[in-house]
């Protein structure tokens, strides 16, 4: 515990934060604890003292005196708010440290990629699966994995996933559906393989849609897979990217077959995932097709990944409406939640998830932490998008995990090793971006995204407002959307 003669020897300046309002409340962001706090009068007058001197420790107990508190209750609020390092003293070591580097080496799995087929039946112009960090055909690698193969992927997820009640398989390609044979043996079995432990699994993949069927629709619903489709809109939008080889595009194909998912698949929530390209760009305009007249549950959208040659990329311009139409549809879901209803807008939600857990990222994602990816061959990655790219492997699984490259590739991405991100307000949710497309775009996993910086500090601090409005305005919502959201 913190002495009183160290507080009381102390001068105090402002610590890592990021300021904002809400519903005319002042809240504070704190960096270092991704914790958020509403302010009163008083500790805002404190701040606000802060903001323009050090303040001995006299100096700040009586600022928040002036302000209203009781000379007990600020002490303890100086003492919580060292603790979070919202203000820091240069006699006081700051409670909160930074986290290791890297996480144990027995740290367990928690999900699995299987790339079931790297074979796709559309030719997408912007898809990532031979891209810049991969040879166009695997020399000696099988196109589809084998039932022995997935059986082995499912045995070294239970065998890695020591401790944990609950794993996850995520089926992808390629198109998925193209295995659909191998899937639903390895649903069977997995789904056997954990009861017989008596542990849960859970099943999602990823499709274009267009091989759905009945029967498909059918098995997906009655084992509880969860499905995100990779879609881009109404079909002059769809058809632009999203194409077979012929040229020929996809929406007429896929929008029957949709339909039919959405109203069979009655035990998961179908999500779309939309790529956003140039001329790709009219959000508003896509959400409401796939909300509204397909009627996914929930709509995504990614800028598209690449080196930033392609004349599919979007620009300056192209970006500025992107993120004027993404705020136009959080400003809807913060109206919805202000009603007590759920919106279908992905983007707000994630962000949202994360803010109720306070997220405080060492890594930008899962990747080769509680997540690997596994290719058709059997080699391990770090997750689905590296799956194939030799450079990246991290072992195979009948042979496991080499934890000198596991160790190497998350050192390398941890956010404390990414220079620029080290003064950045947003590392708590960002910690520097996709680890593949820092490596496409700057040849290095651990490289901060640059290019999405001014992108992210901006969304993140749309979301801060929206967190903040609810718990002023409606915050039994907050509660029920962790709660439907498995987060409490």
């Amino acid at each position: 515990m913190t002495s009183m003669t160290a507080l009381a020897s102390g001068r105090y300046r402002r610590g890592e934060l990021h300021e904002f309002q809400a519903s005319g409340q002042p809240f504070v962001y704190l960096v270092s604890a991704g914790a958020i706090f509403a302010l009163d009068e008083g500790a805002n007058a404190a701040l606000r003292r802060l903001d323009e001197t050090e303040l001995s420790h006299g100096e700040l107990v009586q600022a928040l005196i002036d302000g209203g508190y009781a000379r007990q209750d600020a002490e303890e609020l100086i003492r919580e708010l060292l603790f979070v390092q919202g203000i820091v003293s240069d006699t006081v070591r700051q409670a909160v440290t930074p986290g290791p580097r890297t996480p144990p080496a027995d740290f367990p799995l928690q999900a699995l990629v299987l790339n079931i087929t790297n074979q796709c039946n559309l030719a997408c112009t912007y898809c990532y699966e031979f891209g810049a960090d991969k040879i166009a055909t695997p020399q000696g690698k099988p196109k589809y994995m084998t039932l022995d193969t997935a059986k082995g992927s499912v045995d070294f997820l239970l065998q890695s996933s020591a401790g944990r009640q609950a794993v996850h398989i995520t089926f992808f390609g390629g198109e998925t559906l193209m295995n659909f044979k191998l899937l639903r043996e390895v649903v069977l079995y997995a789904s056997a393989q954990a009861a017989a432990q008596d542990r849960a699994i859970t099943f999602s993949l990823t499709t274009n849609a267009t091989l759905l069927t009945d029967e498909i629709i059918a098995f997906l619903s009655d084992k509880e897979i969860g499905v995100t489709v990779s879609m881009d809109g109404p079909p002059d939008l769809q058809d632009r990217h999203r194409v077979y080889k012929s040229g020929k595009g996809s929406y007429a194909v896929i929008e029957p077959r949709l339909r039919k998912l959405i109203a069979g698949h009655r035990t998961r929530a179908i999500t779309a995932r939309v790529t956003l390209t140039n001329g790709v760009t009219d959000v508003v305009r896509i959400y409401r097709h796939l909300k509204d007249d397909l009627g996914f549950h929930e709509v995504g959208f990614a800028p598209v990944t690449n080196s930033g040659e392609r004349d599919y990329m979007i620009d300056d311009n192209g970006m500025d409406t992107v993120l004027a139409q993404f705020h136009e549809l959080a400003d809807e879901w913060l109206e919805y939640a202000l009603r007590g209803q759920m919106h279908g807008f992905t983007n707000v939600s994630e962000t949202i998830g994360e803010l109720i857990q306070g997220v405080n990222k060492s890594h930008p994602c899962g990747a080769g932490l509680g997540l690997l990816g596994v290719s058709p061959s059997g080699d391990l990655s770090p997750c689905h998008r590296f799956t194939d790219a030799d450079t990246h492997t991290l072992g195979h699984i009948s042979t496991g995990l080499d934890s000198e490259k596991r160790e190497d590739f998350l050192s390398r991405g941890h956010v404390s090793a990414k220079y620029e991100c080290s003064t950045c307000w947003a590392r708590p949710l960002c910690a520097g971006g996709c680890h593949h497309e820092a490596f496409v775009r700057y040849g290095d996993t651990g490289h901060a995204n640059l290019h999405y910086c001014d992108w992210i500090r901006e969304w993140t601090d749309t979301c801060l407002r929206i967190y903040g409005a609810l718990s002023v305005q409606n915050p039994q919502f907050l509660e029920r959307f962790a709660a439907r959201k498995g987060l409490s």
